[in-house]
């Protein structure tokens, strides 16, 4: 299917047209798309299949008959209202922004996290730095800074990236402990969400993380309390430093859209360092969004879309894998790929291997 779409011209020369300009437009349509939702114009005809005329939408939004009208006069041609006679109706494309969470957590990460910083992608590619990232502070990535991020941005990314894992995590456990493991070690667990759900679904494996020292702090301040917080442990180290051995004597390795915030130099280190600390029975569980994998269209569309976060604003250098490329990085480590199982929550695969 990947080949279908990728090396076929998909647009009559219209359609490429018209796409050229929405690529133009693009920051625009995405504001406005953005603000039909927060002042509830969506809502407003999704309630009312009929629609409203621009009097009554500027009435009942609080919006000036102009404000109103720019909105709805762009978001007509844009595609997400239609018209009908002198009412606006909500259009299919509406909907989905209106009702698939998705596509809200996609727009909430994009214009908290990622819009201002992308002005500066163009340094970011040119200097292999996340230039972008100054928006909010002077950081070498995001993820030294995400604890101090404003409170907004900190819930939109953390929204994201929970909202994407958390959809995995059911069939990952099973996958998992089909093994039996007493002893997990998690890489880049950072605030325990995975470490949490594996002493809870198993009363008695002890869970490991490995991860920055501001990172567990937050990992510890989100599991206090909870059942089975007292079987998760932490260990402080600088995962890119490439003399940090990591721990030994655990069963299973855990990496969840973790590898996918470094370089393909840096995965090949951590997964060496993996490979050092293991025994021949050990397994570890690689669970990444793979975009040359997925089952439909649009979620590769995301996906590499997602990457450039990582460019301007993560750390410069990293992004969505292609399978193919995380392969190579685990057989230059020393591991080899035991299975694949794909289509796991909204599109994540898990990884499983083992020493060569």
């Amino acid at each position: 299917m990947m080949h279908k779409r990728y090396t076929k011209e998909q647009c009559t020369a219209s359609e490429a047209q018209r796409l050229a300009q929405e690529i133009a437009f693009g920051p625009v349509v995405f504001q406005v798309s953005r603000l039909m939702l927060k002042f509830g114009i969506f809502q407003l005809l999704s309630d009312k299949r009929e629609g409203y005329t621009l009097q009554e939408i500027s009435g009942r939004t609080g919006l000036t008959r102009y404000a109103a009208q720019v909105l709805l006069e762009a978001s007509l041609t844009i595609g997400t209202i239609l018209s009908e006679e002198d009412r606006y109706v909500l259009a299919k494309a509406g909907w989905f922004l209106l009702n698939d969470k998705m596509a809200r957590v996609n727009m909430e990460f994009n214009h908290d996290v990622n819009y201002q910083g992308l002005f500066h992608l163009e340094e970011a590619l040119l200097n292999g730095r996340p230039e972008g990232l100054k928006v909010f502070g002077e950081w070498p990535t995001i993820y030294e800074g995400l604890s101090q991020l404003p409170e907004q941005v900190q819930k939109s990314w953390f929204g994201f990236d929970h909202f994407y894992s958390d959809q995995s995590f059911g069939k990952a456990l099973e996958i998992v402990f089909s093994h039996h493991p007493k002893r997990l070690l998690d890489i880049g667990g950072n605030t325990g969400r995975w470490a949490t759900q594996c002493v809870q679904y198993n009363k008695e494996v002890e869970v490991t993380i490995v991860d920055l020292p501001q990172q567990l702090e937050m990992m510890r301040k989100q599991t206090a309390g909870l059942p089975g917080a007292e079987r998760i442990h932490g260990h402080s180290a600088n995962l890119l430093d490439r003399d940090v051995p990591f721990p030994s004597g655990f069963d299973a390795v855990w990496m969840s859209q973790f590898l996918d915030c470094f370089s393909e130099e840096e995965v090949t280190s951590i997964l060496t360092r993996v490979a050092q600390s293991i025994g021949k029975d050990s397994k570890v569980y690689i669970m990444e969004t793979l975009w040359d994998r997925q089952r439909y269209e649009t979620a590769s569309y995301c996906l590499t879309q997602i990457s450039l976060y990582f460019t301007a604003m993560a750390n410069g250098n990293s992004k969505m894998f292609h399978s193919d490329d995380l392969i190579r990085c685990i057989e230059n480590a020393g591991l080899e790929v035991e299975e694949i199982q794909d289509n796991i929550g909204l599109g994540h695969s898990i990884l499983q291997c083992r020493l060569k």
